[in-house]
């Protein structure tokens, strides 16, 4: 008697794909278990979630990461479906593919510490950003940004050019499809108009000695006052200068053997991780604005 044994089809997985889900909306009974739901009732699984139910101003905000069967077009049907869920509660919300690129256009002008380190985290795959160009009001950069293979966009800015400057910079923004534009050390100041048409999708850095110390050689000034910490502010730009919505912070403490160069230097590496934090968590769909104040769902 001979054995005989009947092989199986091999089972081949569905594709699965992942998204991101951030919603914000006024705290109310069943939030966690409409989007549970409505998850499970579509095939999904959670693979991470954050939440946060503000007791102060009664608010809820909820960010999750969940796998589904499916292709590209998948998506489109889960947006579809998940909008009378998001008008229910009144949710703002959005809805991504996990690991999509955000196109990134920097700016920069002479200090050039943020720029390399936001070209070099985005080269080795540490930031989910696409950049997609450099604008500088000087032309220091240009090899650097060019060796990356960036386009390098020179656009010179005088009170008088200044208008002019700025519609060449939102020409940019809209050409190139840009969802974000993170002012790394660019030392102009935005017009009212330009801060309003980037509300929310435009990130700057900044010391953390404003505003006690302002103007030129900040670092000489926190030396001359024997400063014990030294740090840095990643915030979205809006009309106040340099006091956006803050995304991210970073200090480290010095002490009196710190001359000013040594502030300088610690000054720089805060800035640096500050800024790539900051841009971070908004292209991965982190921050939620609210307010003059965010959340970071991390």
């Amino acid at each position: 008697m001979t054995d005989t044994q009947t092989e199986r089809p091999a089972v081949v997985p569905a594709t699965t794909v992942a998204h991101v889900l951030t919603l914000d909306c006024p705290e109310s009974p069943g939030i966690v278990h409409a989007v549970s739901g409505f998850l499970l009732e579509h095939g999904c699984d959670i693979i991470e979630n954050k939440q946060f139910d503000s007791q102060l101003d009664h608010h809820f905000f909820m960010r999750v990461h969940f796998g589904s069967a499916g292709d590209e077009t998948t998506i489109d049907a889960l947006r579809e479906a998940f909008e009378p869920v998001a008008e229910r509660y009144g949710m703002r919300w959005e809805l991504h593919r996990h690991g999509t690129k955000r196109r990134v256009l920097i700016m920069v002008s002479k200090f050039e510490h943020c720029l390399n380190d936001l070209l070099f985290r985005a080269r080795v795959g540490e930031l989910p950003a696409e950049i997609v160009g450099v604008v500088s009001n000087h032309p220091d950069h240009r090899r650097t940004v060019e060796w990356h293979g960036i386009p390098f966009f020179h656009i010179p800015v005088t009170a008088d050019t200044k208008p002019a400057a700025e519609e060449r910079l939102l020409d940019l923004v809209d050409r190139l499809d840009v969802e974000l534009v993170v002012l790394a050390r660019y030392m102009q100041v935005l017009s009212d108009d330009l801060t309003r048409r980037l509300d929310g999708r435009a990130i700057n850095i900044h010391h953390s000695f404003l505003p006690s110390f302002k103007g030129a050689k900040p670092y000489h000034q926190a030396y001359a006052r024997g400063v014990k910490t030294v740090g840095a502010t990643a915030h979205y730009v809006n009309a106040e200068l340099d006091e956006g919505p803050i995304i991210a912070q970073q200090v480290v403490e010095v002490d009196h053997t710190y001359g000013p160069d040594d502030l300088v230097a610690a000054g720089r590496d805060t800035e640096c991780k500050a800024l790539s934090n900051a841009v971070r968590w908004h292209c991965e769909g982190r921050v939620i604005l609210h307010g003059n104040r965010t959340v970071v769902l991390r």
